[in-house]
Order: structure tokens, then C-alpha cells, then sequence
């Protein structure tokens, strides 16, 4: 005999001492017209026991009926409406051996009324009866559909609203939940049903206000049942009267103006059968064609050719009417240059970015440019010797002769770091000599006379406009002294003081 804690691993554990007992599955399920298996396993750890029957019961409103007998003497027996839908597991019971430790049964074809309670019960000797309980629970897959209230859905511009699906879970256990899925405003009523067999019958109806815009629209119904999910959809045939408007005038029909035409549209469910043209408070021009829903207007415009034109569309569901009123100039109109307004913000936010990015731009080229004239001037007024040249001009001489320069020291050296002042430098003379050279005599030239200082690239402007006078260079100057323009010579101490 096998142990019964191997024959059941997840049922039960068994304790040394314990006694006898049953073990069984407390729960157990299964959906309409499938099999289930309700297990009983007796376990003795005290033997020796004898087992005389086992009884299988099923228990309703506190009512137990005999559903099947396994007894080692009589064999086994299985009660209506039960005999032809249980059947025990082991085949040992149905030998009529005296092995009934494990008599479990098995349930084909389950039906909604097998839902209850089944108790398995054994009887021994001498340690008596000895029974447990297993609740069965029977589900049972609702039948889902979803159809239009009517295959067509007819707007008629009513405010009223109307059922246009319907999703029904019928004859389900548990209750199923139905939910929409759709873009249409719209709302759902729901309503449950239980029935006689045990099952819930769920109906679900969507509501809208039928308008022309629903026209091949998506609308879902999921249904939800334990943790299972069931879709059905249906596209919406949404019947309308016609919506007319009229094309083809730009507002610049004018005199001489050739083959304009107007055009009536319509949108329409079913398709428009019949169109109509008026005009209103008159007769139709005596050059105008009319095909289908166009008006063609023949040769030049005419100021007879203005006024308000209607067209009239009809379908099965109803007639509906466009109109356009045409105005004739005598020349035509200029289209104007100015950007829409729609177009105004985003050119002027445009404009404003680029007036302040082209505003940072200046000051900051103005900023540099004060920065180098005020560092040039700061050379120009310290002696920076080696970016600067001092140029003599004509000057202005006094009547009565040129005051002597007094004679420079001969033993004066230039500073190393002033190589620029030992070069000739050139100058503008009087009486046209270009490019000549004289010495410099301090007694004969006025150093007195005005000169100013220019930058060594600007130097050059001033060699094609005048032809300087090249100096010999001056005599050279102690390291620490600088040479003044009235002749005296200075310390470079008090020159940067």
C-alpha cells in the first residue's frame, strides 16, 4: 500500500498519532462541461482498522443525497442523476478488494446544478465514522455579443438621445463587468439579471445624441469576466441630411473676368440625388451652364452675373441649402502685401530678437573701439616710444629768424629697449623735396613748432601724401634720460611720474 503523504503531497500532512482521518481538497472548480477530480484519502496511523463502506454525499440546504457506495462486499454504486458522470479513480475499488484507502471520484461533464458541497465518509471498525468536505464550485462562461440597435442610425439635428449598441454577457458565473471603448460622447446604462440556474445575465446599452460627425466611427464593448477579457466592436452607419456649401467665388470677380464658375458640395448619408440652383430675387444669368452641382459661367463677367445664388441638395433623408453671395467689380483687386495677421505676432517677436541681438552687437563694437582709442592716447601721452613716431609739421616761425636749439649732448645713448628711435624717421618738409634727406641742425630748426603723433600703420598715409625729410637720427641720449620737445632732456623717472 502506498503512503497516503505520497499520494496527496499538497492535501495534507500527516502526524504520527493522529488517529484516523480523511483528507480531502477544500476548494475545488470547474467551468460547464468539463472534469473535475474530488479526492478522498483515508489515513489510519493506528492500525489495525477495517473499512466496511465509503460514502460519497452531496449537500444542499443542509439536505445530504447519496451521490455514490464503494463497499468491499457489494461493489460499487452510483446514484441518479450521478451514474453516468461519476466514476471512482482507483481501480482496486472497483475490483472489490478490500483497499480503500483512496477512494476519489471523478465528475465529467460538469453541470451548474453540481455546484455544492460533497462530504466523503468512511465507515470502519471498530474506530467508527470518520468524514471531511470538499465545496465544489461550478463557473460558467457567459455567451457575449454586441449588435447596433439598427443597422442604420438616422441624425435628423434632434437633441435627443438614442441606444445605439448593445452588449450583452448572458448566463455567466461569476457576474461579468462591461465596460465601453469608443471616442463618442456619449453614456451607458447597465443592467444585471439573475437567472433560475444560478448564472447572471448582464445587458449594457450606449446612448448618444446621433449627429452626422459619428459617420464610421469605432465603437468597443469589453466584457470582463474573472480574469478574462472579451472584445467585440461595431462601426456606426450614421444616416444625415446634406451640409452644402458653395466654392468657386474669391471675392474677385470683376468686368471682362472669363469663365468663372460656382460649385456646390455636399456631404451627405446616403449620397445626394438631386441638386437645385436659384438666385435669389432673379433670374438665372442668360450665359450660365448648368452640370450637376457646378454652374459654369460663359465668356467675360457682367455686372448682371452678381447677387446671392443658392444651392438646394437633396437626399433620401432630407433637403438642405448653401448660398453664396457674388459681387462684381469693375477692375479687379490687388491682393495686399501685408502678412496676415494670424502671422503678425511671431514676425514681430522675430524682429524684436533680432533689433536687441544687433543692439548687444553695437555697444560691444562700440566698447571695444573706445577701449583702443583710449589705450592708444594713454601711449601717446606716456612716451610709448616703440608704437609712436613724433612728426613735425610745417610749424609757424616768428618774424626776425628761428630761435637757436641748443646743442645736444654728443655722449647721450639711446635705451636698449627704444631701437625704434635711432631709425630716420620721415617728414613732411616745405618747398616739395621728396624723399630728401638733410641733417638735422638743432641751431636752424624750431623745435618749437606744432607736431602731433600718429600710429606706425598710419605713418604710411602721410608718406603718399607728403614726402617726408629723413632726419639723421639724433644723437644718442643716457639710458635713463628721454629727450623733450623744447630741447631739454628729462629723467624717464619724472617722465612717468
Amino acid at each position: 500500500m502506498l503512503h497516503p503523504k505520497r499520494l496527496c503531497p499538497a492535501a495534507f500532512t500527516l502526524e504520527a498519532g493522529a488517529g484516523q482521518t480523511v483528507q480531502m481538497d477544500s476548494v475545488k472548480s470547474g467551468f460547464v462541461g468539463s472534469q473535475v477530480e474530488l479526492s478522498c484519502i483515508f489515513v489510519n496511523s493506528n492500525p489495525p482498522v477495517k473499512i466496511s463502506q465509503v460514502t460519497w454525499q452531496k449537500v444542499t440546504n443542509s439536505t445530504k443525497q447519496n451521490v455514490a457506495i464503494a463497499n468491499p462486499a457489494l461493489g460499487v454504486s452510483v446514484l441518479a442523476p450521478f451514474k453516468e458522470r461519476v466514476t471512482f479513480k482507483q481501480a482496486a475499488v472497483l475490483q472489490r478488494t478490500p483497499s480503500l484507502e483512496d477512494t476519489t471520484i471523478v465528475f465529467s461533464n460538469l453541470r451548474l446544478s453540481d455546484d455544492a458541497a460533497y462530504i466523503c465518509e468512511y465507515t470502519t471498525f471498530p474506530a467508527g465514522n470518520r468524514e471531511n468536505m470538499v465545496n465544489l464550485s461550478v463557473f460558467a462562461r457567459p455567451m457575449t455579443r454586441m449588435s447596433l440597435t439598427s443597422p442604420t442610425i438616422v441624425a435628423r439635428g434632434q437633441n435627443r438621445k438614442t441606444t445605439v449598441a448593445t452588449c450583452v454577457s448572458a448566463n455567466g458565473k461569476p457576474t461579468s463587468v462591461i465596460k465601453w471603448d469608443t471616442l463618442l460622447k456619449g453614456e451607458a446604462t447597465v443592467q444585471e439579471t439573475a437567472n433560475a440556474n444560478g448564472t447572471v445575465t448582464v445587458r449594457s446599452n450606449y446612448m448618444v445624441t446621433p449627429s452626422s460627425k459619428m459617420h464610421k466611427m469605432k465603437l468597443t464593448c469589453i466584457v470582463r469576466y474573472r480574469s478574462e477579457f472579451i472584445t467585440e466592436s461595431v462601426v456606426l452607419n450614421v444616416q444625415y441630411e446634406p451640409e452644402v456649401t458653395i466654392e468657386g467665388f474669391d471675392g474677385n470677380w470683376y468686368l471682362n473676368r472669363q469663365d468663372v464658375k460656382l460649385t456646390c458640395n455636399a456631404n451627405a448619408n446616403p449620397p445626394v440625388t438631386v441638386y437645385q440652383w436659384k438666385l435669389l430675387n432673379g433670374s438665372m444669368p442668360n450665359n450660365v451652364e448648368v452640370k450637376n452641382n457646378s454652374l459654369f459661367f460663359k465668356g467675360p463677367v457682367t455686372y448682371e452675373q452678381a447677387g446671392a445664388y443658392i444651392c438646394e441638395a437633396t437626399n433620401s433623408i432630407g433637403t438642405r441649402t448653401g448660398s453664396m453671395e457674388v459681387n462684381i467689380t469693375e477692375f479687379p483687386s490687388i491682393p495686399s502685401t501685408r502678412s496676415p495677421e494670424i502671422n503678425a505676432e511671431p514676425y514681430n517677436a522675430a524682429a524684436v530678437i533680432g533689433c536687441v541681438v544687433v543692439g548687444v552687437a553695437l555697444l560691444a563694437l562700440a566698447a571695444v573701439l573706445l577701449f583702443v582709442f583710449l589705450r592708444r592716447r594713454q601711449r601717446t601721452f606716456k612716451g610709448d616710444y616703440n608704437t609712436k613716431k613724433h612728426v613735425f609739421g610745417n610749424g609757424y616761425s616768428k618774424a626776425g629768424g628761428v630761435p637757436a636749439h641748443p646743442p645736444l649732448p654728443k655722449n647721450l645713448q639711446y635705451p636698449e629697449d627704444s631701437d625704434d628711435e635711432k631709425k630716420p624717421a620721415q617728414v613732411i618738409g616745405q618747398g616739395g623735396f621728396e624723399g630728401r634727406e638733410h641733417d638735422f641742425d638743432g641751431e636752424t630748426e624750431d623745435l618749437k613748432r606744432p607736431y602731433f603723433t600718429v600710429d606706425e600703420g598710419e605713418s604710411r598715409d602721410y608718406d603718399e601724401r607728403t614726402r617726408a625729410f629723413q632726419y639723421d637720427p639724433e644723437a644718442e641720449i643716457a639710458d635713463d634720460m628721454i629727450s623733450q620737445t623744447d630741447g631739454s632732456v628729462i629723467s624717464k623717472k619724472e617722465w612717468y611720474v
